[in-house]
């Protein structure tokens, strides 16, 4: 579970970043002038604004064009990786913290990635790889090489880890990041950046059982939640090309630890910054939820929703399932049961992971408590049960089998 929990790692950006069309991905580029190094940065911070705002196509023509303006630098072959990363992850509907607080481990019906996507994947990837350690030959024992080189590895620990679902694969790439991402800081302890992929390893290790940690210890691995907390804080607030990627991850931390005023204050702030990135508001919507604030939650989904509907881009898989279950959960709450029934039927009629389904048929099986109809709420309490169990959401499953015991209220 280390590294599947760890898989925030390099872009938690997956939560919510980009959007994905069929257009033909953009081969490598052939350097036609001498490099330009500033361009390529413009190039490469215009692309991520981009991605972050859903606009998929640009922010690829943007890194394209960052690898043109300077061909020998890694972190726009490693950009490029990610999209195609972020891509699959898009495709199979992993777009909220939920996706990745543990609660609901991975899918049990993993298809194999597109052949095309893995393809470009691995070759910008081991692009970036080369380019790094060859700048590493080249220009010595910096901070800035070790923090490409660890890069690099970590974006294939991640994609090994959430594509593939495979911890094994993922053992050794993670190993390399973490190590490189470390030496970066004892060169250079301001290089707050290279706290990010620390951090999260640290915070990952310190939420394992015992014998596991112990084991992710020998494989070289510190834990420490605190200061793992710190570091990627740090990288949050650090000027930088991974600047919010930290700011994501910390959304998926805050969650976890139940500060939910926090992980709300970072998705306003991303709101302001990224306003035509409409799963923001789905994010900011879930966490008032899980804050036990249904009323904001149905404010923000319904600003969501209005993007939503006035969006023509494309969508994730279940992603529209998902705004009608957040949505109709939290008229659940809210007692607002005519609505909140209509919102969660329509999160069953659309296409989406068993475990959302499951979890809206807990809300109606709430519903129906509220009203007196103890038979229909066991029936779609026991449904709800059969739904996450399949689809691994212990929680969901967990929430059911009390609710099957004890009439909620």
């Amino acid at each position: 579970m280390l590294f599947r929990q760890t898989a925030v790692t390099l872009s938690v950006v997956a939560l919510m970043s980009l959007s994905a069309t069929g257009r033909e991905l953009p081969k490598n580029p052939t350097a036609l002038s001498a490099p330009d190094p500033a361009e390529a940065a413009r190039l490469r911070a215009r692309g991520q604004d981009l991605g972050y705002n859903l606009d998929y196509d640009a922010a690829l023509t943007m890194f394209r064009q960052a690898m043109e303006a300077d061909p020998g630098h890694p972190a726009a072959y490693r950009l490029a990786a990610g999209t195609a990363w972020i891509r699959l992850l898009f495709e199979r509907g992993a777009v909220t913290a939920d996706d990745f607080l543990g609660q609901v481990k991975s899918d049990p019906n993993r298809k194999p990635p597109s052949a095309v996507l893995d393809a470009f994947f691995r070759d910008h990837v081991m692009k970036a790889l080369s380019l790094a350690e060859q700048r590493g030959r080249e220009g010595g024992d910096t901070a800035d090489t070790h923090f490409q080189i660890g890069a690099a590895y970590g974006i294939q620990a991640t994609y090994a880890a959430t594509v593939e679902g495979s911890t094994l694969n993922s053992l050794g790439a993670a190993r390399h990041a973490y190590r490189e991402h470390e030496r970066a800081l004892e060169l250079d302890s301001n290089r707050k950046d290279a706290g990010l992929v620390v951090g999260l390893y640290r915070y990952g290790v310190s939420t394992l059982s015992l014998p596991t940690r112990f084991l992710a210890r020998l494989a070289g691995f510190s834990g420490g939640r605190e200061r793992g907390i710190e570091l990627v804080e740090a990288a949050a607030e650090y000027p930088s090309d991974i600047q919010t990627n930290a700011r994501f991850s910390l959304i998926v931390i805050y969650n976890r630890e139940g500060r939910f005023d926090d992980a709300m204050k970072l998705i306003d702030g991303l709101k302001r910054q990224y306003p035509r990135n409409r799963l923001l508001w789905l994010e900011g919507g879930s966490t008032a939820l899980r804050a036990g604030r249904p009323a904001i939650a149905r404010e923000v989904l319904e600003e969501g929703l209005a993007k939503l509907a006035g969006d023509p881009r494309p969508r994730a898989f279940g992603e529209a399932a998902r705004w009608r279950y957040y949505y109709g959960a939290s008229l659940v709450a809210l007692r607002q049961a005519d609505a909140a029934t209509r919102e969660l039927r329509l999160a069953l009629s659309e296409p989406g992971r068993a475990w959302v389904h499951g979890r809206a048929r807990v809300e109606l099986g709430k519903l129906a408590d509220l009203a007196g109809d103890r038979v229909r709420a066991t029936d779609e309490y026991r449904q709800a049960a059969r739904l996450c169990r399949g689809d691994n959401d212990d929680a969901c499953e967990k929430e059911a089998s009390g609710l099957l015991r004890k009439r909620y209220q």
